[in-house]
């Protein structure tokens, strides 16, 4: 059983050469689209674990309801 030598590459390939390695050569229908950065979220004064744990106190401090017919 022979091993195989794996080649080390020596930089990152760039989005072109990825899509030619992949795909072959790129052509005129193909287009690279660069999207505008996404805005930036806005600050939320309370987490989701702080709500977890709010609603958790609220369902211990109601009072247990009798079920019927049973």
């Amino acid at each position: 059983m022979r091993l195989r030598r794996v080649k080390l590459r020596l930089r990152p390939l760039n989005e072109a050469e990825a899509y030619a390695r992949c795909h072959g050569p790129r052509g005129a229908d193909v287009r690279i689209v660069h999207l505008e950065p996404k805005r930036p979220r806005y600050e939320v004064p309370v987490t989701g674990e702080d709500l977890r744990r709010s609603f958790e106190v609220k369902l211990d401090q109601r009072e247990p309801h009798e079920q019927a017919g049973v």
